[in-house]
C-alpha cells in the first residue's frame, strides 16, 4: 500500500537530525512523564520510534483516505446552511479518520490529552497531509492555534479547551476584516465587557476566516474604546457552544476548495479574554502568525511533493517520438529542478522547526522554574534564529510550491490544462500559499532587517565553516563566491539613503539570502546522506547561482534614478507640437 511517509525517506532523514536529541530532552523534561503516562518515552530512541509510528499512521491515512477523497472534496466543497458551514462529505471522512488515529493535540502536553510531540514531527504530519490534500491540511493544522492559548491563556482555560482540541474539535484564528487584511492595526471588531453577563461581548464582522465555523476561535478584537491602532487590540476565546456568531458567506475560491473561507457576523457573542488586554496584536497575533507561517511552509512543501510526483509519473508514462518524455533533456531538467526545490524547501522547513522547538520548550520550562544562565543564552539564540528563518521558510517554500505546480502542468502539456488531471488542482491550490498568512512581500519586510544588520550574513558565514564531504568542495567554493557577492550587494543597497530604493531592491536581497541558506542546508544534508541529496544539491546550487548572479548584477548596476522607469504606470505621451 502507498504511504506518504515511508515512500519519502527524505522526511525520516530530518527526523534523525542531531538537534533532535536536545529537542526531545527539553520537550520530555528528561523523560519525567514515563512514570505517569504509559505512552511516554523512556529515552531518545523510544521517543523517535514513537514519532515514527505516528508518522507511519499519518502517511497511510494520507495515501489511503485523504488523497483518494481529494477530488470529491474539490468538486463539492463546503456548504452554507442556515448560517452554518457544513463540510463536504469526504472532508467529514477525513476528519473522522484523523481523529480516530489520534492525530489531534499533537504538540500538547499529555496531562491535557495531547501527544507532547515537538514541532518537527508535527510539521511532518502537516506536510504529509498537505501532499494528500492541501485544503484539508488547513482544517487539520489549525489545531496549532491551541499553542497560543496554551502559551498565553490561564490554567482554567487550558483545562477547559485543550482536551477538546485533543479529542478532535476544530479551531480558527479570526483576525482579518473587510478593511483590515495585512494591516491588522485597523481591526475594529468591538469587544465590550458586560457586567451583567460577566464576560466580554463581541460585535462586528470578520472576513477571509479559514475554517471560520470552527468549534473554538481565537479572535482579535478592539477592547479599548477610542483607540485606532494595535495598542487597543486584545485576544479573545470564542466558544461556538455559546452562540452569537453566524456565517454570512463562504468564499468561492480558485483553489483549496475543501477549506472553508468564511465571513462571520458577531452579535453579542460571549467570549473570554486570552492573556492581558492590549497585547492582542503586539504579542499574541505575532505568536499565532509565526506558527501559521511555519504551517504554510509545511503545506507548501507537501504540495511541492505532490506536484513532483504528478510530473514524474506522467513523464515516465507519456511517450512521444518513440520514447518516454522523461528521456528528453527539457523534461528531466524541469523534474530535476522541481526535486531540488522540494528538497531545499523541506530542509529549511525542518531547520526552522528545530529552532522553534528549542526556544519554545525553554519558554515552557521558564513557566515552571527559572532558567539557568546557559539556558537563557540558548533560549535567546534559538528564538532569534527562529524569527530570522521563519520568513525565509514561508516565503521561499510557498514560491517554490507555485513554481513546481506550474512545471507539473507544463510536463503534462495540454493534458495538464484538462480538469480531469490532478495537476490543475495542485496549481489552483498552490496559488494562495504565497498570499495568506503574510504575502511573500511581507516576508521580505520581515526578513530585511536581518539582511541589513548582518544577521543573515553572519549565519551564512558560520554555516560555511561546517565540515562538508570532500566531493562537494567545488560546490562549496562556489557558495563562498555567492556569499561574497551577497555581502557586496547588501552593502550597495544599504549605502543608498532612499528608503524607496531599499524597498525596491529588498526582494532581490531576500532571494539571494534564501537561496544561499537553503543551498548550505542542502550541502549539510548531502554530507550526511549523499545517497538522498547529492543530485538535488548539484542541481540547486547551479540553479540558484544563475539567479543570484542576476540579482547581483542588477543591484551592482542600479542607480536611484532608475526607479523612475518602474514608477511610470503609463507610457510617456509625446509633447504636442
Amino acid at each position: 500500500m502507498a504511504n506518504f511517509y515511508t515512500d519519502n525517506p527524505e522526511i525520516k532523514f530530518h527526523l534523525n537530525h542531531p538537534l533532535m536529541k536536545r529537542i526531545v530532552e527539553l520537550k520530555e523534561r528528561n523523560y519525567s512523564d514515563k512514570d505517569s503516562f504509559a505512552d511516554a518515552p523512556v529515552d531518545l530512541q523510544d521517543a523517535l520510534a514513537n514519532y515514527d509510528r505516528v508518522l507511519d499512521i499519518a502517511g497511510e491515512i494520507a495515501a489511503e483516505i485523504i488523497e483518494p477523497n481529494s477530488e470529491s472534496v474539490d468538486l463539492e466543497g463546503p456548504h452554507l446552511v442556515d448560517g452554518r458551514m457544513v463540510y463536504a462529505e469526504k472532508t467529514k471522512e477525513n476528519l473522522e479518520a484523523t481523529i480516530k488515529a489520534g492525530l489531534n493535540g499533537v504538540s500538547m502536553p499529555r496531562r491535557y490529552g495531547g501527544l507532547n510531540f515537538p514541532i518537527v514531527p508535527y510539521s511532518m504530519i502537516s506536510e504529509i497531509i498537505s501532499a494528500a490534500d492541501a485544503g484539508f491540511q488547513n482544517i487539520w493544522s489549525l489545531q496549532d492555534c491551541i499553542e497560543t492559548l496554551y502559551e498565553f491563556g490561564n490554567e482554567e482555560q487550558r483545562q477547559k479547551y485543550i482536551p477538546r482540541v485533543c479529542e478532535g474539535e476544530t479551531m480558527s484564528m479570526d483576525l482579518t476584516e473587510p478593511d483590515a487584511g495585512s494591516d491588522l492595526q485597523r481591526v475594529m471588531l468591538k469587544a465590550t465587557y458586560s457586567e451583567e453577563d460577566g464576560c466580554w461581548l463581541l460585535n462586528g464582522v470578520k472576513r477571509f476566516i479559514t475554517n471560520g465555523d470552527s468549534d473554538i476561535h481565537l479572535v482579535l478584537a478592539r477592547s479599548e474604546e477610542g483607540t485606532q491602532d494595535g495598542r487597543g487590540l486584545s485576544m479573545f476565546i470564542y466558544d461556538k457552544r455559546q452562540g452569537g456568531v453566524t456565517v454570512r458567506h463562504i468564499e468561492h475560491k480558485l483553489g483549496i476548495h475543501g477549506s472553508p473561507t468564511c465571513e462571520l457576523v458577531y452579535k453579542n457573542a460571549k467570549a473570554e479574554l486570552c492573556g492581558d488586554r492590549k497585547l492582542g496584536l503586539i504579542k499574541y497575533v505575532m505568536a499565532l502568525m509565526n506558527g501559521a507561517r511555519l504551517g504554510i511552509s509545511a503545506q507548501s512543501t507537501g504540495l511541492s511533493q505532490a506536484a513532483y510526483n504528478e510530473g514524474l509519473a506522467y513523464a515516465k508514462d507519456r511517450k512521444q517520438f518513440g520514447k518516454a518524455i522523461i528521456e528528453f533533456p527539457a523534461v528531466y531538467d524541469m523534474l530535476a529542478r522541481m526535486k531540488a526545490k522540494l528538497d531545499a524547501s523541506r530542509s529549511i522547513l525542518y531547520q526552522t522547526a528545530r529552532y522553534v522547538d528549542i526556544y519554545k520548550a525553554l519558554d515552557d520550562i521558564r513557566r515552571e522554574r527559572d532558567l539557568t544562565p546557559e539556558e537563557r543564552a540558548e533560549n535567546k539564540k534559538y528564538a532569534r534564529l527562529a524569527d530570522a528563518f521563519t520568513p525565509l521558510a514561508k516565503g521561499m517554500a510557498s514560491e517554490y510550491a507555485n513554481q513546481n505546480a506550474y512545471d507539473a502542468i507544463q510536463i503534462h502539456g495540454g493534458s495538464g490544462f484538462i480538469m480531469e488531471y490532478k495537476s490543475q488542482r495542485l496549481y489552483r491550490d498552490a496559488r494562495i500559499m504565497s498570499i495568506y498568512e503574510g504575502t511573500t512581500q511581507l516576508q521580505v519586510v520581515a526578513a530585511i532587517r536581518y539582511i541589513t544588520n548582518g544577521t543573515y550574513l553572519s549565519i551564512i558565514r558560520e554555516m560555511l565553516e561546517a565540515e562538508t564531504a570532500p566531493q562537494f568542495a567545488e560546490l562549496k567554493a562556489r557558495l563562498v563566491k555567492l556569499t561574497d557577492n551577497f555581502e557586496q550587494a547588501t552593502n550597495i543597497v544599504t549605502a543608498f539613503a532612499d528608503k524607496d530604493v531599499h524597498d525596491f531592491l529588498a526582494r532581490r536581497l531576500y532571494e539571494m539570502t534564501g537561496t544561499l541558506v537553503m543551498s548550505l542546508l542542502l550541502l549539510d544534508d548531502a554530507t550526511r546522506a549523499p545517497e538522498l541529496f547529492t543530485k538535488s544539491l548539484n542541481v540547486y546550487v547551479r540553479m540558484v547561482e544563475a539567479e543570484a548572479n542576476g540579482h547581483f548584477e542588477f543591484i551592482k548596476n542600479f542607480k536611484a534614478e532608475d526607479l523612475a522607469y518602474y514608477r511610470a504606470l503609463q507610457p510617456e505621451t509625446p509633447a504636442e507640437e
